[in-house]
């Protein structure tokens, strides 16, 4: 990774609330749903994510100040830092680091030339006889130049956003990866809010050719238009006219198995909820319903005038 200061475009000296401020505007304007058509916006919103989180640990960001660690979490080592791919950076094109000394690779490199220049088995694998080159090719092996074992891609954090309702039947959502394809993902039995599913292969791409990393995918539930969630409870908000209230009925309210019936008990009082059981979220938890009584919308000169004969006639009080 980057320097995650540079990434996140903040000085070293930037608080926790302004870290936090940087993040929250990088990751609002780079995130891949806000940008479905920028192949490169995945790539951009984890770089963003992971220096975020880097920054945001106090341990790490003091030991990155400090020169003990790199960008990647991994420890210095008598100057040199590792790089990419493994090796180590500082080096510029002559070998020499900034601080005047050699690269890993040279150092490397001159201790092999002391053994002739090639281990044994080396022999005619080497380029125009010039001898084995550790570093030749990508990922190259002692033996013949043989190829070994690539770098693997970096994982890569997607957010996936789902409707309680595709939660609740465990379907299959449409997701898009780090490498831009569109996948059908099928979400676990009783996923939580928060838990992270690992799709292997669908992270970033390999520098080095090797395996692709794994996507890191974080479900979060949407919010509903109608439920409130409680755990595994569900609450909904049902609208009942005045005459239902006091002379009861069944309506018709919404769950996340479809339309269910509720039975409304004659002068029913509307500060309590009337339970469902069975029916929120996996079966596991259950729905209430909050009535609210609506009145007509222009008004009722019948509905005035008898509910001015109980003012008068019939009072009662509801509040000490």
């Amino acid at each position: 990774m980057r320097d995650p200061y540079t990434v996140l475009g903040v000085p070293r000296s930037v608080s926790e609330q302004e870290l936090k401020s940087a993040y929250r505007k990088l990751a609002k304007a780079h995130h891949p749903d806000q940008n479905p058509d920028d192949p490169k916006a995945h790539a951009k919103f984890a770089e963003i994510s992971s220096a975020y989180d880097f920054l945001s640990d106090s341990d790490k960001r003091a030991q990155f100040d400090r020169g003990e660690i790199d960008a990647d979490g991994q420890p210095k080592f008598g100057g040199f830092s590792r790089g990419a791919g493994g090796g180590f950076a500082g080096a510029n094109r002559g070998g020499r680091t900034a601080q005047g000394g050699f690269s890993a690779e040279d150092i490397l490199k001159e201790f092999m030339s002391g053994f002739g220049g090639a281990p044994r088995g080396a022999g005619a694998g080497a380029r125009g006889g010039a001898g084995f080159d550790p570093f030749q090719g990508t990922g190259a092996g002692f033996a013949g130049g043989g190829r070994g074992t690539n770098m693997r891609g970096e994982d890569a954090p997607v957010t996936a956003t789902v409707s309680l309702e595709d939660a609740h039947l465990a379907a299959s959502v449409p997701l898009r990866m780090p490498n831009g394809k569109v996948l059908s993902v099928k979400l676990p039995e009783k996923v939580e809010d928060g838990q992270q599913i690992k799709l292997k292969g669908q992270g970033l791409p390999s520098p080095l050719g090797g395996e692709p990393g794994d996507a890191l995918v974080t479900v979060k539930f949407a919010r509903h238009k109608q439920f409130r969630r409680d755990g595994a409870d569900l609450r909904v908000d049902v609208p009942i006219t005045l005459y239902e209230a006091v002379l009861g009925g069944k309506v018709r309210v919404p769950t996340l198995d479809g339309p269910a019936e509720l039975s409304i008990p004659p002068s029913v009082n509307t500060s309590k909820a009337l339970r469902l059981k069975g029916k929120g979220l996996y079966g596991g938890g259950d729905l209430y319903a909050s009535l609210k009584i609506v009145l007509p919308e222009h008004g009722d000169p019948d509905l005035e005038s008898l509910m001015r004969f109980w003012r008068d006639q019939k009072p009662y009080k509801v509040r000490e």
